[in-house]
């Protein structure tokens, strides 16, 4: 489980933009879209800065429930400062769930993989990139794939 969790929080130390703003929303999120239907997948994404939505989509196929979804597991994104994946493994690591752990409402907070906090390296937190519809170690992996691809062509740009 160890192995895990230090591979998630690699990922959010590693996934950090040096920069945001409301067009580089539109570009991500427009980036998640593109590789969700490369890969046959529907989802709804969120992107959300400083408490503010910039980018949401909702392909065909998704529902209303997975706007719900995103909602709660851009939450544990907000209070916990990690991925809503890394908070599921370590409920799971740790054998509770995160009513037990942290005595709040699942109704409100979803520790499912699928919300990644949205870092500007030498800042912090300050929002969540978040997907729903496809089975969630799937949610996480699409939007870390696509943070690869988008965060690596941002350096080659910054070193022009």
């Amino acid at each position: 489980m160890n192995d895990i969790l230090n591979e998630i929080a690699a990922q959010e130390q590693r996934l950090q933009f040096g920069h945001f703003s409301h067009l580089r929303a539109w570009g991500l999120g427009y980036s998640i879209k593109t590789l969700a239907e490369k890969r046959g997948a529907s989802v709804a994404i969120d992107i959300t800065f400083n408490g503010q939505c910039l980018f949401f989509y909702a392909m065909p196929g998704t529902t209303i429930d997975n706007a719900e979804w995103i909602r709660r597991k851009r939450n544990v994104v907000h209070r916990y400062q990690c991925s809503s994946w890394y908070m599921g493994n370590a409920c799971k690591a740790k054998e509770k769930t995160i009513e037990e752990r942290s005595f709040v409402d699942p109704k409100e907070y979803a520790p499912y993989g699928g919300s990644f906090p949205l870092s500007i390296r030498n800042v912090g937190i300050v929002g969540a990139i978040s997907v729903s519809g496809l089975p969630q170690a799937e949610d996480h992996q699409l939007i870390v794939d696509v943070l690869e691809s988008f965060l690596s062509e941002d350096e080659k740009s910054e070193e022009k």
